[in-house]
């Protein structure tokens, strides 16, 4: 593997090209006309344009990727996370063109990326999964309420080819049923192409853990222990941390064993993610999803087991030897936690804030501090893409430890020119219920009046 093109852009992008330069590998970045100046395309040793602002037309355009990696001359692509990160049709295309693809095999993706496949596939390698439905089509509500009185309310519409929190929607009673079915078809055809979605049991007060996997084919796989990524809003995640605090024991082992066992089940290859929801409650863990891919959480774990897991993923893919990385000697120490800083306003219902960066004031990176960023003061954050700005990652011997870190990185944030959610990722990070440790996925609307405002 001599040059590897990113087939990504912002934060992803610029993590991934760090990776590659370590290993001595050349890079070429990909850029849509409205990151013509991106930190990305800087970083890279060339960038090649490849449409307009629209994703559809640029970073989503299979042909526009692969006629770039051709005219670069890579011999490799690596997805990030995002855009075709788990589209396997894509990866498909890399194979055939000759390159070579940094992520799990295609039908792996596929498998595992069709959220309700995965249930099944989950469930028949003997993890325990929630309730759930068959999947509805667009325009398919047979048997619809009848189903969703097997689930039982409260429950979750969720779209089968969903991720990132994107196509799923609460629904606490049935008159509200058919109606959510329709506009989360909708979305989910608009955002995946692919409309059907199914039913799952909702739980009131959870915790959502997911354990890093990697697999190295021929079903052996090792895991990287767990991340906690309770802290949600419209189900997507805003603060990650590991290890998950106030989790017994006997539980950790026993998602560690099942994520595991589910990948080697599936004689999977690279980097992935199985994640479960916890039930508060009685701490009985359910399968939610398998990522095949790097998340954007990957650095709360690389600071805790002092592992590059992108690095990983290009060594795997370039053929190097791995067969000394055994479970014995991955190791956890510490406690590292991640907040992502977003050009978002926490009092409009956190809608995304475009406009020019005027002011971006990180603090300094030393060894229990980390950012992952994407961009520089001036540059202006369009309505194009996920408004992520950069991730804050602090590590410490404890979690308090950590915690304290935290509180002071955010105060030497300065952002100004654009709505972005520092005030409140502070007011979280310091909240006493979240110092406690009591986290479950409903911690924001419940501690909302102190929160935002």
């Amino acid at each position: 593997m001599r040059k590897l093109l990113v087939a990504n852009r912002g934060e992803i992008a610029c993590r991934v090209l760090r990776s590659a330069s370590a290993l001595g590998i050349a890079t070429v970045a990909v850029y849509s006309e409205a990151d013509a100046q991106s930190l990305h395309v800087k970083r890279a040793d060339e960038a090649i344009l490849i449409g307009p602002a629209k994703a559809a037309e640029s970073y989503l355009d299979v042909q526009r990727v692969l006629d770039a990696a051709h005219n670069a001359g890579a011999d490799a692509i690596h997805p990030g996370y995002g855009f075709l990160a788990e589209n396997a049709g894509f990866a498909e295309r890399v194979l055939d063109s000759g390159l070579i693809w940094i992520g799990p095999k295609p039908a792996q993706i596929r498998d595992m990326g069709d959220k309700e496949r995965a249930r099944g596939i989950a469930e028949a390698s003997g993890v325990p999964v929630l309730k759930g439905s068959r999947r509805f089509a667009v325009g398919d509500t047979d048997g619809l309420l009848e189903a969703a009185s097997v689930v039982g309310y409260p429950l979750l519409v969720k779209a089968s080819a969903g991720g990132g929190g994107i196509g799923m929607r609460l629904v606490e009673q049935p008159d509200q049923l058919e109606k959510v079915v329709e506009s989360t078809q909708a979305m989910a055809e608009r955002s995946f192409s692919d409309g059907t979605v199914f039913l799952e049991r909702y739980i009131a007060k959870a915790r959502h853990i997911e354990i890093q996997i990697f697999g190295f084919g021929g079903g052996r796989a090792v895991h990287f222990y767990e991340r906690e990524c309770s802290i949600q809003r419209r189900f997507q995640k805003v603060i990650e941390e590991a290890p998950a605090c106030n989790l017994p024991d006997d539980v950790r082992t026993k998602m560690a064993a099942a994520a595991v066992g589910l990948a080697e089940s599936q004689a999977y290859e690279g980097a992935g993610t199985a994640e479960f929801i916890v039930d508060a409650a009685t701490n009985d863990f359910f399968f939610l999803e398998m990522n095949t891919r790097i998340q954007v959480e990957h650095p709360v774990t690389e600071m805790t087991t002092d592992v590059d897991l992108v690095g990983l993923q290009i060594r795997l893919a370039r053929g190097d030897d791995l067969s000394t990385l055994t479970q014995a000697n991955i190791k956890q120490a510490g406690h590292a936690i991640e907040c992502r800083l977003y050009a978002e306003n926490p009092e409009k219902m956190f809608l995304p804030s475009p406009g020019t960066l005027d002011t971006l004031i990180l603090p300094q990176v030393t060894d229990r501090v980390r950012i992952d960023t994407g961009v520089i003061e001036g540059d202006v954050i369009t309505p194009f893409y996920d408004p992520m700005l950069a991730k804050l990652i602090c590590s410490a011997t404890t979690r308090e430890e950590s915690l304290t870190t935290m509180a002071e990185a955010l105060a030497a944030t300065k952002i100004e020119g654009i709505a972005n959610n520092v005030a409140f990722l502070k007011k979280v990070v310091t909240h006493r219920e979240f110092q406690k440790g009591d986290i479950f996925t409903g911690f924001i609307d419940t501690h909302k009046a102190d929160l935002i405002g």
